[in-house]
């Protein structure tokens, strides 16, 4: 039996195929903006990678977007699949922080991937993959460029505004004094991994602690939530992943 878990998140959408032992297959495309239409190439990708086109699958849905996935015979809460997906991969890890294109989510484990207790911030952009976004446009950079241009930063600057929008006319105010980018990169990765550290305050950071979502790919910002949690980081070798797989393990302990 193939189960394959499709995660529509905000950004991207991720796929997992799983033969009940092994990851058979793994594929990630942005959601655009038709999730039912995108889910659909995810899964039909997946296959393709995994040399499994055309066979039948049990489908488990998650994400935002998880009631748009059509034929999906199990839909379950991102919390429950993120929590059993980072348990697949770090078994005994008790604090999970997902810090996706449009929320961050602090999580509490317990054994086996159990969900004990989680908290979200989904009312801003702050702290969000998307807040990275907005200002990797104003400093006219790409996000991949995030981790070199950190390493170069020589002085501390600070966004003192959690709102997005008001972070953005500081940066801005920044760049009219002649700061420079190396300096500002690192203020923008702060500003999130503030943002982030703040929300786990509210649940408690137990070690070990996973990080995942888009923004675990930041290098800036996984060092400096570092700094500010004083806590290893481990981070899974795909981050987008865990989700998806989580639906999977889930669908094969359901059936």
């Amino acid at each position: 039996m193939l189960f394959a878990g499709i995660d529509v998140g905000s950004q991207s959408t991720a796929c997992v195929l799983w033969d009940g032992h092994n990851i058979l297959g793994f594929s990630v495309l942005p959601s655009g903006v038709n999730p039912k239409k995108r889910a659909q190439e995810v899964l039909e990708k997946t296959l393709e990678i995994a040399g499994k086109r055309g066979n039948h699958c049990l489908i488990a849905a998650t994400g935002y977007g998880r009631y748009q996935v059509e034929g999906a015979q199990l839909v379950v809460s991102e919390i429950t699949c993120q929590a059993k997906g980072v348990a697949y991969f770090f078994p005994k890890a008790k604090t999970v922080i997902d810090i996706g294109g449009q929320d961050s989510k602090i999580i509490r484990l317990g054994e086996g991937g159990k969900v004990l207790d989680f908290v979200m911030n989904d009312k801003c952009a702050a702290g969000t993959g998307r807040f990275l976004e907005l200002m990797a446009r104003v400093l006219e950079i790409h996000l991949e460029d995030y981790g070199e241009l950190f390493t170069q930063a020589k002085e501390r600057l600070s966004l003192s505004h959690t709102c997005a929008v008001f972070a953005e006319s500081e940066l801005i105010g920044y760049i009219a004094q002649g700061k420079r980018k190396e300096d500002l990169v690192r203020a923008v990765a702060d500003a999130v991994a503030e943002r982030v550290a703040a929300l786990g305050e509210r649940l408690g950071i137990v070690p070990p602690l996973v990080v995942t979502g888009g923004v675990a790919k930041n290098k800036a910002v996984l060092s400096l939530l570092g700094e500010r949690l004083k806590c290893p980081i481990l981070v899974p070798k795909e981050p987008l992943m865990t989700a998806a797989l989580g639906a999977c393990l889930l669908a094969e302990k359901k059936r």
